[in-house]
C-alpha cells in the first residue's frame, strides 16, 4: 500500500471537450502561478474566476491545489527523496498540517464537490463536472495519504479520482489532461507486490508501466494545464525507474520555463550532482 497515496498526484483538469471553460485564461494563470510556486498569485486568479463564475467548480478546484500545494511544500513532502523512498511515504506519524491552511483546503474541496454535483444533476455526463470531482477526489487522497498519514483511508478517493477519469474518457477521448490520473494508477498499481494488487483493484487498470509512460508522454506534450505536471511525475517515475538522466533532462526544462520555483532549481542541482555528465549524455544518445 505503500505508494497508494501518489495516485491522488494525478490531478485532472477539464482540457479540450466541447463545451467552452468560462475565462479559461484565468485559469491557465492560476496554473502557471503555481507551477511557479506563487501561491499568493494562483489564490488570486483563482479568486477572481470564482468572483465571476461562482457556479462553475474550477476556480474552487485551483483554490483548493493552492492551499494543498502550499502545505506539502511547506511540510517538504514535494522533494523527490520523499517520493522515491518507500520508507518515508510508508511512514505513520502525522506531519503537522496548518490547521487554518486545513480548513480552508477542505472547504474548497467542498466547494468545488458542489457545484460540479448541481451541474451534473442538469447534465450527467458534463465533462467538466466530471474533471472536477476527479480532482477533489485525487486532492483529497493526496491530503489524506501525505499529511494526515492515512494512506488506507485515503483509498477510496483514489479509486473515486480514477473512476471519474475513466468514466471521462469514455465520453470524451480528447480530454487529454484525464490520462495523467489513468497514466499514473497504471504505474502504482503495476509496483504493488501481487498478493496486494490482487486485492487493490481499479476499474480499467492492469497495472502496466508501459501504458502508464505513455500516458504521462501524452499530457506533457498535448496537455492543457497539466503537461508541466506530468513532465514532474515523469521526473520521479524515471527516478523510481532507474532513469536519472531524463529525469535530469525534464527538470533542466521545468526549471528554464518556470525559474521562479525553487525546488526544480533545488531538485535538478541535487541530481547533477548525484550524476554527472556521463548520464546526461547518455540520455541525449551522444
Amino acid at each position: 500500500m505503500r505508494v497508494l497515496g501518489l495516485i491522488g498526484l494525478a490531478m485532472c483538469c477539464a482540457t479540450g471537450g466541447s463545451a467552452e471553460v468560462p475565462s479559461r485564461e484565468l485559469v491557465k494563470k492560476a496554473f502557471d502561478r503555481l507551477y511557479n510556486f506563487d501561491f499568493a498569485g494562483a489564490h488570486l486568479a483563482s479568486d477572481g474566476h470564482i468572483a465571476a463564475y461562482p457556479e462553475y467548480p474550477m476556480g474552487y478546484a485551483v483554490r483548493a491545489a493552492s492551499y494543498l500545494f502550499f502545505e506539502l511544500d511547506r511540510l517538504k513532502v514535494l522533494e523527490s527523496e520523499f517520493f522515491i523512498d518507500d520508507k518515508k511515504l510508508a511512514a505513520k506519524t502525522p506531519l503537522r498540517p496548518d490547521e487554518k491552511v486545513r480548513e480552508r483546503f477542505y472547504a474548497a474541496v467542498a466547494d468545488t464537490e458542489r457545484t460540479a454535483q448541481a451541474a451534473r444533476v442538469n447534465d450527467p455526463a458534463d465533462a467538466h463536472a466530471l474533471f472536477a470531482l476527479c480532482l477533489a477526489a485525487g486532492m483529497k487522497t493526496d491530503y489524506m495519504a501525505f499529511v494526515e498519514k492515512r494512506q488506507l483511508r485515503s483509498l477510496p478517493a483514489a479509486r473515486a479520482s480514477n473512476s471519474y477519469a475513466v468514466e471521462l474518457l469514455k465520453i470524451d477521448g480528447n480530454f487529454t489532461d484525464a490520462y495523467l490520473t489513468t497514466g499514473l494508477t497504471e504505474y502504482l498499481v503495476g509496483s504493488l507486490p501481487f498478493f496486494i494488487r490482487w486485492f487493490v483493484r481499479f476499474d480499467g487498470v492492469e497495472g502496466d508501466k508501459k501504458l502508464a509512460e505513455v500516458n504521462l508522454k501524452k499530457v506533457m506534450k498535448q496537455g492543457r494545464y497539466l503537461g508541466p505536471f506530468a513532465e514532474v511525475l515523469l521526473s520521479i517515475y524515471y527516478l523510481r525507474e532507474k532513469q536519472p538522466a531524463m529525469s535530469i533532462m525534464l527538470l533542466q526544462d521545468l526549471s528554464t520555463r518556470y525559474p521562479e520555483n525553487p525546488l526544480f532549481k533545488k531538485e535538478l542541482a541535487r541530481l547533477s550532482a548525484k550524476y554527472p555528465g556521463p548520464a546526461i549524455r547518455s540520455a541525449n544518445g551522444n
